[in-house]
C-alpha cells in the first residue's frame, strides 16, 4: 500500500511538472524516526514557516535545538502565493525526504506567479555558501528544431546569462531579497528567451556569483540544446525557458535581440584614474573620502539626481540619468563608489560614468583634491566600444553615417537646451528606426553646473573621438569629467520608452545620367536665386506672426512650447489617426466622459493611405505604433473648446512621467479643432467597473486588493517625491484608476494635476477641480491644495475598496470617511467589510481601515505622507498612530458649491459618473 501512494505522489508530481509547477527537492543524507524529538522540533518549525516568511519580508531563518530551517520566495511575491508556495514545499519535504535530517526544496507554480525554498539542515547553514548536490528539470523537448543557427542562438543565450548574473548579484541592500535578477531577449529568427536568476540573502555577492556560474555550467554540461530547465542548489536558483514564468517578467524591460552578436551592457563603463596625487590608505584624505562616500548615494536622491560635496580637501560630485529610479540610482552610485575604490583605491582623483541596462540606469561618481563646480572639465577621455563591426549588417556604411550624424546633430541640440525647470538640464535622447540599416539609439548628458556652450563643446569632443578611434563600430561610449556620450543599436538604460520614434528619411535617389541642356541650366539658376529669397521671406514673416503672438499672450506661447517641447513622444498624424479608429468608428469605441470618447485600435487592415478606399484590406496592422502595440485613442469633445488647457496639461506632465503604476502616454495628436491623446492600451477598465460592480467584485480577492491599494500608493509617491518633478493629481478616484491584464494598476487621467516647484509644499487656487467626495474640505472651502490632497483622496478609494461601496452611496449623507469613523469609534469598524472578504483574516483589513482613516483626517498635518503610508502598509509590526476625526465633507460640498457658483468662481466639480473626469462645465 505505501509502494503504491508513492508511484501516486510521482504521479502527481508529474502532472504538476507538466503544468508548469517546477519542484526542484533532494533529501540529502541522514535519517531520523518518525516520532523522534528531532522530527517533532521540525513539525514545529514548518508549523509558523510560511507565516514568519511574510512577516520577516520574504526570507526567514529559524531553529529549535538542532533543528534549522530557511524559507524564501521570489522577490515581486504575491502574500498568498508565497503561503501557499511554502506550504507545498514542506509538504513535499515531508513526503518525499519524511525521514531525511537534510533536504531542500526549490518549489515554483507558473499560474500562482511564485517561486520558493525550504530548506532543513541539523547544523546552520546561515551567513554559509552550499554549493550541495543540484537538482536538474529539464525540458523534455529540443530545441534544435526551432533555431537554424544554434552558433547564434548559443551566443545570445550566453549574453542574457550574462545580463540576468549581473543584475542578480548586484547587493540591493534596501531589500530583503536583494539577490535577484531576471532579463529576457526578444529574437525574430530564434525563439524568445526569459532567465531569472536568485541567491539566498545571507551569503555575499561573490559568494552569490559563484553559485549561479555553477547552475548555469551544470545546466550547459548536462542539458544543453533542452528547449528550458531549471538547476537549483542549496544556495541559488537558476531557470531559464522560451516562455515568461513565475509572473517575474510583468515589468521588466523587454530587450529586442540585435541582429547581430552584440556583447550585453551591464557598463561598467569608465572607471579612471587621473595622473597625478595619490595617498595613503589611512591618510586624514583617504578618511575623508570615505566619509563623503559614505553619504553620497542618498545626497544625489535628496537633491534631485545631482549632488556636489567637499569635506576639507576632497571634493566629490554624483550625478543620475534624469527619470531616475530611487533605488536604481542609489545602487549605481554605491557600486560607482566600490569601483572608485577598487580600481582608484590609491588616487586623488578619479571618474566613473557607471551604468546597468537591467537597472535602467547610469551615474556619475567623481572625486578630486580642488573644486570643480561650474567648471568644464574635458580631462581624459574613456571610452568603451562594442568589439563588433557594424559593417556587415550596413550595405551602405556612407549613407550610413549620414544618418548617424544626423542623430548626433538631434541629441545634441536637445542636450544642451537649458531646461531650467530640472535639476538634470542637460540631458537628450533621440532614435532614428530604419529599414535597411539597424536602428540608432544615442543619449548625451553633461553635468548641470557648466554652462551650455560648455557642454556642447563637451559633447562634440566625445562624438569626435569615437569618430576619430571606433567608427565603424556597433555602438560605443565615450566619457569626459564633465559629460557623457553614449550611442548603441538597441534601447539601453531605459531611456527610450517615451521618445519620439524618428523614422530616417529615404535614401537619396540616384541620379539618372543624362546631358544637361541650356534649359535645365537656366532652371537651376532660377531655383538657385528665386528659392532662397521665398524661404527668407517667409522665414521672416513667420517671425514677426511668431512675436505678435508672444507679445499678445505670453501664457499661451509657455502652453504651446509646452507641447512642442514633448520631444519624448511621439506626435502622430491627424490621418493617421482617423485611419486607424476608421474615422472614429462606434465600433471601437470603449469609453465616453467629460473629456471625450476613449477607441482601442484594434488591428486595422489598409491598403493604402487613401480613406475612400479603406475597405479594401490587403496590409494589416496593428494599432498605429511600429511595435503592433495596442492602444487606447483618447478624443477631446470635438469643437467646443473643452478640456484644452487639461489637454496640454497632461501632454506636458506625461511626457515627463514614467513609473510602472502611471498610465503610459504614447503620444499625441494636435490638429485643427482635434486634440487628441494616445496611450497604452489597459485592458481590463478602471477600477470602479470592478469594486463598484456585484458580479466582478469576487474577482478582487484581498491579494489583489491589496496589490491595487499598494500600487496606487507607489505610483502617488513617485508624484509626490520621487520623479524629477513634484506633482498633484487632484483627481484620484477609482474610474482614475485603470488595471492592467494581471490586475495592477496605473493612475491615470492628469488633466488637472499641478505642477510644484521643488520646494514648494503647497498652493491655492479659485480654480477647484476635482469630483465630489474624494476632495478634502480645505480644498473645497478654501481652495488649499497639496500633497496631503492626493493623500485624502487616496484614503477614500482605499476605504472604497475595503467596504466595496461607493463614495457617493453615502453622499446625501455624511460620506464614505465620516461613516467609517463613526463605526470606528462605536467599535464596529468590522461590520464595513465587504462580504466577500469574509476569508481574510480580519485584523489584517481593520488595519487597513485604520491607514485609511489616517488619511482622510480633518486636520491636514495630521495626514501621513505616501512614503509613510506606503511602509504602514508593507509591515505589519510598525506602530501605526490614531486616527482623529474623519473630515465631513460632503455636506459641505454642496454649500461651498453653490457659494461659488453665486460668486461666479470657477467651479469644476464633478459626480464622478464617468471614468473619464468631468473637467469644468462647459
Amino acid at each position: 500500500m505505501k509502494k503504491i501512494a508513492t508511484i501516486f505522489l510521482f504521479i502527481s508530481l508529474l502532472f504538476e511538472t507538466l503544468n508548469g509547477v517546477k519542484a526542484g527537492f533532494l533529501c540529502i543524507n541522514g535519517t531520523l524516526l518518525a516520532n523522534s524529538s528531532y522530527g517533532q522540533n521540525r513539525n514545529s518549525v514548518f508549523s509558523s514557516l510560511a507565516s514568519q516568511v511574510i512577516t520577516n519580508r520574504g526570507f526567514y531563518n529559524a531553529s529549535l535545538n538542532s533543528v534549522h530551517a530557511v524559507a524564501l520566495c521570489r522577490r515581486g511575491y504575491e502574500r498568498q502565493a508565497c503561503i501557499n508556495c511554502v506550504e507545498k514545499a514542506i509538504q513535499l519535504i515531508k513526503n518525499i525526504c519524511s525521514n531525511g535530517v537534510e533536504s531542500f526544496n526549490w518549489n515554483g507554480d507558473d499560474a500562482d506567479h511564485v517561486s520558493c525554498l525550504v530548506r532543513t539542515t541539523n547544523h546552520s547553514t546561515f551567513q554559509k555558501l552550499d554549493l550541495g548536490p543540484a537538482t536538474l528539470d529539464e525540458s523534455p523537448l529540443n530545441i534544435g528544431s526551432s533555431a537554424k543557427n544554434m552558433t547564434l542562438f548559443r551566443q545570445e543565450w550566453e549574453a542574457t546569462v550574462n545580463r540576468t548574473l549581473e543584475a542578480a548579484t548586484v547587493n540591493t541592500s534596501a531589500s530583503v531579497l536583494k539577490y535577484y535578477g531576471v532579463a529576457n531577449a526578444e529574437f525574430v529568427e530564434f525563439p524568445n528567451v526569459y532567465m531569472m536568476m536568485q541567491c539566498t540573502p545571507d551569503i555575499t555577492s561573490g559568494e552569490c556569483k559563484s553559485c549561479l556560474e555553477e547552475c548555469v555550467t551544470y545546466f550547459r554540461d548536462v542539458s544543453w540544446g533542452k528547449q528550458g530547465g531549471t538547476v537549483g542548489r542549496p544556495s541559488c536558483l537558476f531557470r531559464w525557458d522560451l516562455y515568461p514564468f513565475y509572473g517575474a517578467f510583468a515589468n521588466i524591460t523587454r530587450v529586442p535581440a540585435p541582429p547581430g552578436p552584440l556583447i550585453p551592457q551591464a557598463h561598467a563603463i569608465s572607471v579612471t584614474s587621473l595622473k597625478g596625487d595619490t595617498f595613503l590608505a589611512n591618510s586624514s584624505y583617504g578618511q575623508n573620502r570615505d566619509s563623503l562616500f559614505s553619504s553620497l548615494a542618498s545626497q544625489v536622491i535628496t537633491n534631485r539626481g545631482f549632488y556636489n560635496a567637499s569635506l576639507n580637501s576632497v571634493r566629490a560630485v554624483a550625478l543620475c540619468r534624469r527619470g531616475y529610479e530611487r533605488q536604481a540610482c542609489i545602487n549605481c552610485v554605491e557600486k560607482a563608489i566600490r569601483l572608485i575604490k577598487t580600481s582608484c583605491s590609491d588616487r586623488v582623483e578619479s571618474f566613473d560614468w557607471d551604468g546597468d541596462d537591467a537597472d535602467q540606469v547610469s551615474c556619475l561618481v567623481r572625486t578630486t583634491n580642488h573644486s570643480t563646480f561650474q567648471k568644464l572639465d574635458l580631462g581624459p577621455a574613456t571610452i568603451d566600444a562594442s568589439p563588433v563591426n557594424i559593417d556587415s549588417s550596413t550595405k551602405n556604411m556612407t549613407l550610413f553615417r549620414h544618418e548617424w550624424e544626423a542623430t548626433v546633430n538631434r541629441t545634441l541640440e536637445a542636450a544642451i537646451v537649458n531646461t531650467s525647470a530640472s535639476v538634470l538640464k542637460y540631458y537628450g535622447v533621440a532614435n532614428a528606426e530604419f529599414v535597411e540599416f539597424p536602428n540608432v539609439y544615442m543619449m548625451m548628458q553633461c553635468t548641470p553646473d557648466i554652462t551650455s556652450g560648455e557642454c556642447k563643446t563637451c559633447l562634440e569632443e566625445c562624438v569626435t573621438y569615437f569618430r576619430d578611434v571606433s567608427w565603424g563600430k556597433q555602438g560605443g561610449t565615450v566619457g569626459r569629467p564633465s559629460c557623457l556620450f553614449r550611442w548603441d543599436l538597441y534601447p539601453f538604460y531605459g531611456a527610450f520608452a517615451n521618445i519620439t520614434r524618428v523614422p530616417a528619411p529615404p535614401g537619396p535617389l540616384i541620379p539618372q545620367e543624362q546631358a544637361i541642356s541650356v534649359t535645365s541650366l537656366k532652371g537651376t539658376i532660377i531655383a538657385i536665386v528665386v528659392v532662397p529669397t521665398v524661404i527668407h521671406l517667409f522665414v521672416l514673416l513667420g517671425l514677426i506672426r511668431a512675436y505678435r503672438q508672444i507679445k499678445k499672450s505670453k501664457d499661451e506661447t509657455s502652453e504651446e512650447d509646452c507641447i512642442s517641447d514633448s520631444q519624448f513622444m511621439l506626435r502622430f498624424d491627424l490621418s493617421m489617426v482617423l485611419l486607424a479608429t476608421r474615422d472614429f468608428s462606434p465600433e471601437n469605441k470603449i469609453g465616453q466622459g467629460g473629456f471625450g470618447s476613449v477607441y482601442k485600435v484594434k488591428k486595422t487592415c489598409i491598403k493604402s493611405l487613401d480613406r475612400s478606399k479603406i475597405l479594401s484590406y490587403e496590409n494589416c496592422f496593428y494599432g498605429i505604433l511600429p511595435s503592433g502595440q495596442e492602444i487606447a485613442v483618447k478624443r477631446l469633445t470635438r469643437g467646443s473648446g473643452q478640456g484644452e488647457m487639461e489637454f496640454k496639461n497632461e501632454v506636458l506632465l506625461l511626457t515627463r512621467l514614467q513609473h510602472r503604476n502611471l498610465v503610459k502616454l504614447l503620444g499625441f495628436c494636435s490638429e485643427g479643432e482635434e486634440d487628441i491623446l494616445i496611450y497604452e492600451h489597459v485592458p481590463n477598465s478602471s477600477l470602479d467597473h470592478f469594486i463598484f460592480n456585484e458580479e466582478k467584485r469576487v474577482l478582487l480577492t484581498w491579494n489583489v486588493r491589496y496589490r491595487i491599494i499598494e500600487g496606487v500608493a507607489r505610483g502617488l509617491l513617485y508624484l509626490h517625491e520621487d520623479s524629477q518633478l513634484r506633482i498633484i493629481h487632484r483627481d484620484l478616484k477609482a474610474s482614475n484608476i485603470l488595471l492592467d491584464a494581471d490586475m495592477n494598476p496605473k493612475v491615470s487621467d492628469f488633466g488637472m494635476a499641478r505642477l510644484f516647484n521643488m520646494d514648494q509644499t503647497k498652493g491655492v487656487t479659485r480654480r477647484r477641480v476635482g469630483t465630489f467626495g474624494y476632495m478634502p474640505p480645505e480644498y473645497v472651502k478654501n481652495g488649499r491644495f497639496s500633497a496631503k490632497t492626493d493623500v485624502y483622496s487616496f484614503g477614500v478609494v482605499l476605504l472604497e475598496m475595503i467596504t466595496g461601496q461607493n463614495n457617493k452611496n453615502y453622499f446625501e449623507s455624511l460620506g464614505l470617511p465620516a461613516y467609517a469613523w463613526k463605526c470606528w469609534v462605536a467599535g464596529e469598524a468590522a461590520s464595513i467589510i465587504d462580504p466577500v472578504l469574509s476569508r481574510t483574516p480580519t485584523n489584517e483589513i481593520l488595519r487597513f481601515i485604520h491607514i485609511g482613516l489616517l488619511c482622510v483626517q480633518e486636520n491636514v498635518a495630521k495626514r501621513p505622507t505616501m512614503s509613510l503610508v506606503i511602509q504602514w502598509l508593507g509591515s505589519d509590526t510598525i506602530a501605526i498612530p490614531l486616527p482623529t476625526i474623519a473630515a465631513f465633507t460632503t455636506t459641505e460640498l454642496h454649500r461651498t458649491d453653490a457659494m461659488n457658483q453665486a460668486k461666479g468662481e470657477a467651479g469644476t466639480l464633478s459626480l464622478n459618473k464617468l471614468s473619464v473626469s468631468e473637467l469644468s462645465p462647459r
